[in-house]
């Protein structure tokens, strides 16, 4: 009895380790994938982004956090790599992939209403690894009550 109830307090502390602020994990039909995350949370951070930067490697990306679910919207300004944009709502489910977001171009790329969170990573990772709409996000920032896949 002693011994299972060791097994599953260590089962639990490897499930919550393997979700803090500084990754975010990817989960669907492809199976699960897992980065490093740079956090955009305020107005300046967010403003910055991924700017300036010639490249990222292939595990890492940034997470934009927006408090409440609202309307968003990002450009390539100053963005020097081709990026991937999963947005997502606040149970983390990924409701639109833009693919490959081109390098400085200053379009507006709408990813929908009542969006809480952005995961950028390298463009075109996401079709090399099959992430989709409708696969979920993990990171503590979600409110573990509703999230699709709580930590």
């Amino acid at each position: 009895m002693v011994a299972a109830l060791v097994a599953l307090v260590w089962c639990a502390a490897q499930a919550a380790a393997q979700c803090n602020d500084a990754q975010v994990w990817v989960r669907g039909e492809f199976g699960q994938a897992r980065f490093n995350v740079e956090i955009a949370d305020d107005d300046a951070t967010r403003a910055l982004g991924l700017m300036n930067r010639p490249q990222m490697a292939t595990s890492a990306g940034m997470l934009f956090i927006y408090p409440a679910p609202t309307r968003l919207s990002f450009w390539m300004r100053n963005t020097l790599i081709p990026l991937d944009m999963l947005f997502a709502d606040e149970t983390g489910v990924i409701r639109h992939i833009h693919e490959n977001a081109i390098p400085l171009d200053e379009t507006p790329i709408h990813g929908g209403d009542g969006l809480t969170h952005v995961l950028e990573i390298n463009g075109g990772l996401a079709g090399q690894l099959g992430i989709s709409v409708g696969d979920a996000l993990r990171h503590p920032s979600f409110d573990q009550m509703d999230a699709a896949w709580a930590c």
